[in-house]
């Protein structure tokens, strides 16, 4: 199954067609690198700089893992889109049942995985969890500045589930 773009007015509405950017995927780990590769190459075409680009890509990718390991998920949304000039938005939407947000996780020094949310956090200006509109399971979302300047603020104040911005230190 090749993995193909869709059109999502419900979800990023704040970003205007041309700065948002939807793929559907097989729920299956080999898609994760398909997620990744796809969603770069939208960041190169907006000309986002290389640093917001990685960073984006690394949240694409340990997003949709969490979507493709620990949920029921058959098929999987990623989106991704420019809320203003200097906020990119990340968001994953699966089929998962889970009720009362995603399961707090404290991998050991000597496991493997677990690290994913982690990542998130400190990468990530802001990030949550909420109902998915169009899943009916977890939209897991993330901000991401796109400048080195802290000019505006990636949280949109109606959105339930808003962990609070991570500041620069």
């Amino acid at each position: 199954m090749s993995p193909h773009t869709t059109s999502s007015p419900q979800l990023l509405t704040a970003a205007s067609p041309e700065r948002r950017h939807w793929i559907e995927l097989p729920a299956h780990r080999s898609h994760v690198a398909v997620a990744r590769r796809l969603m770069d190459a939208r960041m190169s075409a907006w000309r986002l700089p290389p640093e917001t680009s990685a960073d984006a890509v690394l949240l694409v990718s340990e997003l949709v893992t969490n979507a493709v390991c620990h949920t029921l998920s058959v098929r999987i949304l990623c989106g991704i889109g420019l809320i203003t000039d200097d906020c990119l938005r990340v968001e994953v939407h699966d089929h998962g049942r889970a009720a009362g947000g995603l399961p707090r996780c404290e991998p050991g020094p000597e496991d493997e995985g677990g690290r994913g949310l982690l990542l998130v956090q400190e990468i990530a200006h802001t990030w949550g969890v909420d109902r998915s509109p169009l899943t009916g399971g977890n939209a897991v979302w993330a901000t991401l500045m796109v400048s080195d300047r802290e000019r505006g603020t990636c949280v949109d104040e109606d959105m339930p589930g808003a962990a609070a911005p991570r500041r620069a230190s």
